[in-house]
Order: C-alpha cells, then sequence, then structure tokens
C-alpha cells in the first residue's frame, strides 16, 4: 500500500484561542498536549455555561487569535471588524463579549487538578438525538459519528482534563485531501481554515485522502515522533463563516458526510515530544 513517499511538512498552524482563526508558524515544540502554546485560552459561556467553542457559538469562528508573549501567555484577538485587545486586559472579556453578542468570559488553561474547569455544561435540549445532530450539523436522514472512537471522558467533560482540545492534541492533513474537496465541491470554498488542522503535510501529486490510510502508524516529523489515530469527523463548525472569503456552506459538510465517511484528516498523538519546522521531512517509523 502507497502510503506516501518524499513528503514534507507544509504547515503549522497553532490556535491560541479554542475555535478562532489561528496562525500558522514556522516551527514548534511539541510535548505529550501537543503543539506547546496551543488552545491556552478558551470562552467559557455564561449564558449557557461550560467551555463553549464555535459548535455552539459560531461567530467564535469569524475572530483571529496570535501570540504576542509566549512566555506570559498573552494573545491579541481580531474582530471581524478590526478591532483588536489582549486577553490580558482586565476588560477583555467584556469586549468580547460585546462583539460576540453573547456574554462570555475568557479563561486561560489551568491545571488538570482545577477539574471543574473541564467538566461539560448543560445540553440544549432534552433530546439526545437533537442536541448531537445540531453539534455535527447533520441533516435527520444522515448518520452521526462513531462515537466509540471519541475518548470517553468527553462524554463528562468538554476537553480531555488538562486541554482544551475536542478530543486528540493534534489533526493532521495533507495538501492531496485539500486539492480533492476542491474538486468534489467546485462551488465551495474548500480552505484549510475551515479545517483546523495542527499539522499540513504536502503529500504532492498523490490522488484523495492519503492520511486514511495511515491510522495507526507512526511518523517522525523533525525529532518528534507521532501515532496516528482515527479519521476527524467532521461537525457544524467546517459550515461556518470565517470571513467574507470564507463564508458560511453546508456542500462541504454534506460531501463529507455522503463520501468520506464523515471525516476529513486524522487524529494524531505525540509519543516522543521534540520540535517539528516546516520543510521537515515525514518519514514513516
Amino acid at each position: 500500500m502507497n502510503y506516501g513517499a518524499n513528503m514534507r511538512l507544509s504547515q503549522i498552524w497553532t490556535y491560541p484561542v479554542k475555535s478562532m482563526v489561528g496562525e500558522t508558524i514556522s516551527s514548534c515544540e511539541l510535548n505529550d498536549l501537543g503543539i506547546v502554546g496551543d488552545r491556552i485560552w478558551a470562552t467559557r459561556d455564561l449564558e449557557r455555561g461550560g467551555i463553549r467553542g464555535a459548535k455552539k457559538i459560531g461567530a467564535l469562528m469569524q475572530f483571529s487569535a496570535e501570540r504576542v508573549d509566549p512566555a506570559l501567555r498573552t494573545v491579541k484577538i481580531t474582530a471581524p471588524n478590526g478591532e483588536s485587545f489582549l486577553t490580558n486586559e482586565a476588560d477583555s472579556s467584556d469586549k468580547l463579549s460585546s462583539l460576540l453578542g453573547h456574554r462570555v468570559v475568557l479563561e486561560e488553561l489551568p491545571d488538570a487538578s482545577d477539574v471543574e474547569h473541564f467538566r461539560r455544561g448543560p445540553s440544549d435540549t432534552d433530546d439526545v438525538l437533537a442536541e448531537m445532530r445540531a453539534v455535527f450539523g447533520r441533516t435527520e436522514d444522515e448518520p452521526l459519528p462513531d462515537f466509540s472512537i471519541f475518548p470517553p471522558e468527553v462524554m463528562e467533560f468538554e476537553s480531555p482534563v488538562g486541554t482544551h482540545h475536542d478530543c486528540y492534541p493534534l489533526m493532521v492533513m495533507t495538501t492531496s485531501a485539500l486539492a480533492a474537496m476542491k474538486a468534489a465541491v467546485p462551488n465551495s470554498v474548500v480552505d484549510v481554515k475551515r479545517f483546523r488542522p495542527s499539522l499540513v503535510v504536502d503529500s504532492g501529486d498523490v490522488d484523495g485522502h492519503l492520511e486514511f490510510q495511515w491510522k495507526n502508524k507512526h511518523i517522525a516529523i523533525g525529532s518528534a515522533v507521532f501515532e496516528i489515530l482515527d479519521p476527524c469527523p467532521r461537525c457544524v463548525m467546517v459550515t461556518r463563516a470565517i470571513n467574507n472569503d470564507i463564508p458560511e456552506d453546508r456542500a462541504v459538510l454534506r460531501h463529507i458526510v455522503r463520501d468520506l465517511n464523515q471525516s476529513v484528516g486524522v487524529y494524531a498523538r505525540v509519543l516522543s515530544p521534540g520540535k517539528c519546522s516546516v520543510g521537515d521531512e515525514v518519514r514513516f517509523i
């Protein structure tokens, strides 16, 4: 089976605030929890409770976040109207709430011992199927994902305790997967920002979703080693508007559910911490 050859790391994405547009960086340090500095802030929903992302507060995806002082974990947030502010400003939560039109508070990632921080907030409805269909953006005639691939703790917690990740520390995509989706839904804007990868691998002229073949494989990039896990089931977030150039679009998700067994990209976790840089060779070991 052809897992890909002569592949290199094309992009590294980090998301300093959960569910906001992130930033590309030229290199990164990785520890057991993924990319150092990734998702160090998140928003707590003061109206419904719990840490919430763009599955529930879709407009978060129209904001962008970039680190300005990694040592102090200070992040600059930029709103769709161009207004910006820092997470360490006393009124940063008030500013974000006003711009969102929804009351939230920005919270920094605490130690894993603060278990209550991560506990899942209440559902919007007592109808479990309706709740899941809303979160995953599924119509009534579409299947829900296989929940057995998710860490069991996410039933109780919004994210695995000690992280703001939805499920696993990393999501890996190939350039060929993006090209295949652009060909499949030519009337849609298929932009990498919709899919929120951690690592994008340049897979050359290989066709299709090459990374689906990598499950249970170990890959080395730079001095770090990763285990590739299951394909990543996609939710309503891939349909959200990001800006005028990347509008709301349901067709992308319809294609993913219908033709890609509901998934784009693959989850991964760090086996050996290290450093990765754009241009590093991707090696199977």
